[in-house]
């Protein structure tokens, strides 16, 4: 079994195999050269032989053209043309269509949607003058979503806009590429929807997917593009003829993808007991300022869309279906999932709904790459999971921190456990501590000002670094060598989220209820760590009553 992360090494007793494999993949297709008013201008010219019928008119027909081609083709060929209304699930109208034969390639359903796409505006002034510019806002036009079934990369889809310079889409499944794969291998395997539930060899299955980020993977992104954007969805606009004779070759970019990692347990109960702890400890300290780190921003997303709203920063948990529980950290158009797949598989998914969002290159050279930046995220996003799910303080720690230490020749004062201060110190801490490069003193008086919700001219990095002293004379913080920045020890932030969660989830909530119970019909809200405080609660009552000192 291949471990690559704490939280997989501290459960992998009840782990039988685990993998990572890239997920859906979309790429943007485009004639990089008619994308600019005067290449576009020259692309007609090629196309015409001169651009005296450019025109709103003309540009209008080349759409009507390709939808009575495409009638046309599927009329003869019998392939199901199926026109969708907005919000439709289109995914729901191509299943029944789907091939059974292993064997079928080719176009077997063409699905036609409304969608706001890049249209020209064309204007004319003086004899010649020819002023190109695009409509605002974006028109809604029907788009044709190609549904095709290849032998490498199983189903994907096409979806082409019909109006010129005639942009697509194509939509992959990671998953899809390797379970061909895999069969070609030899690999023995169970799956069920988007997720192999029982593996043969978790790490020849591991290999197969890595293939898709190596230095080849590249390569086989654009050879299945290339396979069929020509051949089977642009020639209903385009001649094979007039793509030769105006150049017409399409260009690549990145515009979402989605990475997994994927653990097999050994029992489904076993995975349901972990998987609902890990909501109810971690759906509290994942605030803001924690997502913001795991997620490598310094500031939240604020770029509103295009209906005014502010981008998603929150901790949410749904429930799409009575038996699936899924838990969402969304951050702008970044979103860390966690959930079930089938009895046994607990699923943790990185998902990028904007390339943009990553700050990296969007051609799809750089597909590794922002691989690679999708990892770390979740790489810290479990870092976060496992500091306060699995924490713990050693026996003697809290008889040692309020004590006096010292860092080498100098005597530092001792943690006081009951101060508000050292206390926001700690969360502080382990809020910045997924930071792969660590943290300034200046960052963490910034973070505390935060969290007692005071300003910062109240608490100065000055302050901060003789806290950080504290920490580090107990071994809980460590300084990075020649730099001015701090990370927290694996075992420290163990030890106080330890402190933190038992303080604020166990002994605040027990004492403040210690005599007296709660009565009546149970919230909406109510979970599995309510239930445990109650029956906790009625115990310690009995035990105020022998000792004498309840109410």
């Amino acid at each position: 079994m291949l471990i690559q992360d704490e939280f997989s090494e501290h459960y992998q007793e009840q782990i039988d195999e685990t993998y990572d494999c890239v997920d859906r993949i979309v790429l943007n297709a485009y004639y990089y050269f008619a994308q600019s008013p005067g290449g576009f201008r020259v692309w007609w010219r090629r196309l015409y032989g001169s651009d005296e019928k450019l025109d709103d008119t003309n540009l209008m027909r080349h759409a009507g053209h390709f939808a009575r081609r495409v009638r046309a083709s599927t009329r003869k060929s019998g392939i199901p043309l199926i026109y969708c209304k907005q919000r439709e699930r289109k995914d729901e109208k191509v299943r029944p269509y789907i091939p059974t034969d292993p064997e079928f390639r080719g176009v077997f359903c063409i699905v036609v949607g409304r969608a706001p796409a890049a249209i020209r505006k064309v204007e004319r002034y003086g004899n010649k003058g020819i002023n190109i510019t695009l409509k605002k806002p974006y028109p809604f036009v029907n788009h044709y979503s190609f549904h095709i079934m290849d032998h490498e990369w199983g189903h994907i889809i096409i979806k082409l806009c019909p109006h010129p310079p005639f942009n697509a889409q194509i939509i992959l499944n990671g998953h899809e590429y390797v379970e061909r794969q895999a069969r070609k291998k030899d690999i023995s395997f169970a799956k069920e929807g988007n997720c192999f539930t029982v593996v043969s060899d978790a790490r020849a299955l591991a290999g197969v997917a890595d293939t898709m980020t190596a230095s080849g993977g590249v390569g086989r992104l654009v050879k299945v593009c290339e396979r069929w954007i020509y051949s089977a969805c642009l020639v209903f606009a385009l001649s094979t003829k007039d793509q030769e004779q105006t150049s017409f070759r399409y260009g690549y970019s990145l515009y979402q993808a989605e990475y997994s990692r994927n653990l097999l347990f050994k029992r489904g109960r076993t995975m349901e007991q972990i998987f609902n702890g890990i909501i109810d400890r971690t759906r509290g300290p994942l605030s803001v300022p924690t997502m913001k780190t795991i997620f490598g921003y310094k500031n939240r997303p604020y770029h509103r869309d295009a209906h005014g709203k502010l981008p998603r920063v929150e901790c949410v948990v749904e429930r799409p279906v009575y038996t699936l529980t899924v838990f969402k950290v969304h951050f702008g158009k970044l979103t860390v999932k966690l959930y079930s797949k089938g009895e046994r598989v607990l699923r943790i998914e990185v998902i990028t709904h904007n390339a943009r969002e990553l700050k990296c290159r969007r051609s799809v050279d750089a597909f590794p790459q922002m691989i690679g930046i999708l990892k770390e995220i979740l790489e810290r996003f479990l870092c976060v999971i496992k500091s306060v799910d699995t924490s713990f303080i050693d026996n003697t720690q809290l008889d040692t921190w309020p004590q006096p230490s010292r860092i080498g020749t100098t005597r530092v004062a001792g943690i006081d456990m009951n101060s508000v201060r050292m206390r926001a110190v700690m969360e502080a801490v382990i809020a910045l501590s997924p930071d792969k490069r660590g943290f300034q003193s200046s960052t963490l008086a910034k973070k505390i000002c935060e969290i007692l919700n005071v300003p910062t001219s109240v608490f100065s990095p000055r302050q901060a670094a003789y806290d950080l002293k504290k920490l580090r004379a107990k071994g809980l913080v460590v300084k990075i060598e020649h730099s001015r920045r701090y990370e927290a020890t694996r075992d420290g932030i163990r030890a106080m989220t330890g402190y933190i969660v038992l303080r604020d989830k166990v002994l605040a909530p027990l004492l403040a209820n210690a005599g007296k119970l709660k009565t009546g019909r149970k919230t909406s809200t109510h979970c599995l760590i309510d239930i445990h405080h109650e029956t906790i609660q009625r115990e310690m009552q009995k035990l105020f009553q022998t000792i004498g000192i309840a109410a």
